[in-house]
């Protein structure tokens, strides 16, 4: 999926980070219908997740680079209104910080124009490279978060 980058807006409100982010759907997005398909919407998670890490200072290639990723183990989307090709397409994404999960959890929103047209979340897992045992969000993961309060 080709990807044109928008300025990103990011808020820290109540301990929650909320990370905004716009695409252009590609015509390489659309499926027969001309409405995009619907694995694209998880792609769409996973550019706001993406660009929501980078924007605290985190990218996944720092993650990764410690030692660690974070696979996807659950996802769930709805659907409430299609997306055509060439409209901007607002990613919304919502991380609520929770320092008693092995897990972490984003929230997503997707807009066209102000219509939400769908939402859902993704659960990951911090999992050791070296070992591919799941693990407890390191230590540097919290640090971040704290330095943005």
């Amino acid at each position: 999926m080709d990807i044109e980058l928008s300025k990103d807006k990011i808020f820290f409100t109540n301990g929650h980070i909320e990370h905004s982010f716009t695409v252009r759907v590609r015509y390489a997005d659309v499926d027969k219908m001309g409405v995009v398909y619907n694995g694209n919407y998880l792609r769409f998670f996973e550019i706001g997740r993406t660009e929501l890490m980078r924007s605290i200072g985190l990218p996944y290639s720092e993650v990764e680079s410690k030692g660690y990723i974070l696979p996807l183990i659950e996802a769930k989307i709805s659907w409430k209104r299609a997306a055509r090709y060439d409209v901007l397409v607002e990613i919304v994404t919502l991380y609520k910080p929770d320092t008693t999960s092995p897990k972490i959890r984003f929230d997503y929103k997707i807009l066209v124009g102000k219509k939400e047209i769908a939402s859902g979340y993704t659960i990951h897992s911090f999992v050791r490279i070296d070992n591919f045992k799941a693990v407890r969000p390191p230590k540097f993961f919290f640090d971040v978060l704290e330095k943005l309060k």
